[in-house]
């Protein structure tokens, strides 16, 4: 499979030249939900409740996920009709999505960490290998200037999923604006409350070490406190200690490590 990316990726980026529909007019085609719907029947069809993926059953429908993202290669949120819900949602789903078809490109892949772009040269997370409308980004462009730069909404670092099993479950449905803040509340909730990720006690808490990967938007220990306390079902006192947990980069695979090693040899 690592033999092929740079073969089938540059299929991706010449088959651009056919979607030749403006932004406008294929974010026009639809609704923002039914634009998603793809992805949506993808993530209720391998994706468990607790958010582990079947990579290995994906790769069955590789072609479906396929052709949703070209979809996204030729359309643009509207900014005129679309809600900021909508566009927010947009983002969601287009990252999520191309993230778990950069780890079918690779699998059977222990880490999304261990995947180099363009000959080891760029990381999963800096190649600007996701086309939307025409335009050219990587992951963190769209997390940073799509996300979080725009709408300064802490809870989308708990939808994002980074194909770790540390990292935010990923959610079994697409997002969708109509329901973007149930859905960004669940998973923010879920999350904090998941003694797997975070352990909080009334004397002591461990945390995710995603909140000091995004300290900048989660703020000082104060502002951390108060953000957990909107969502942790065990009150902190304001001078409870904080420290972070390891956080692991293993695959969020349904399979364990045993048996993604074995399906490498």
């Amino acid at each position: 499979m690592n033999k092929t990316f740079s073969l089938r990726f540059a299929v991706l980026l010449l088959l651009l030249g056919s979607w030749l529909a403006s932004p406008a007019q294929a974010a026009d085609a639809m609704s923002p939900q039914a634009l998603h719907a793809p992805w949506d029947e993808l993530l209720h069809k391998y994706v468990t409740p607790d958010g582990m993926v079947d990579y290995q059953g994906l790769l069955d429908d590789e072609d479906k996920l396929l052709d949703y993202l070209m979809a996204m290669r030729k359309t643009a949120p509207n900014e005129q009709t679309w809600t900021p819900a909508d566009i927010q949602a947009f983002w969601i789903n287009v990252y999520n999505a191309s993230t778990v078809y950069m780890v079918l490109q690779y699998y059977p892949v222990s880490s999304i960490n261990d995947i180099r772009m363009k000959g080891r040269s760029y990381s999963p997370w800096e190649f600007a290998g996701v086309t939307v409308g025409g335009q050219e980004y990587s992951l963190n462009q769209i997390e940073r200037e799509k996300l979080s730069a725009r709408f300064h909404d802490p809870r989308i670092h708990f939808a994002l999923v980074q194909g770790a099993s540390s990292g935010p479950r990923l959610l079994n449905e697409a997002y969708n604006g109509a329901h973007l803040q149930q859905q960004l509340e669940q998973q923010t909730r879920s999350f904090i409350n998941d003694p797997a990720r975070n352990m909080l006690g009334s004397q002591q808490a461990s945390i995710s070490g995603l909140f000091s990967f995004y300290a900048a938007e989660f703020g000082e220990q104060t502002q951390v406190l108060e953000f957990l306390n909107r969502y942790a079902r065990v009150p902190l006192a304001a001078a409870t200690p904080i420290s972070y947990l390891p956080f692991s980069w293993n695959l969020n695979d349904r399979r364990t490590q045993a048996e993604i090693q074995a399906l490498r040899k």
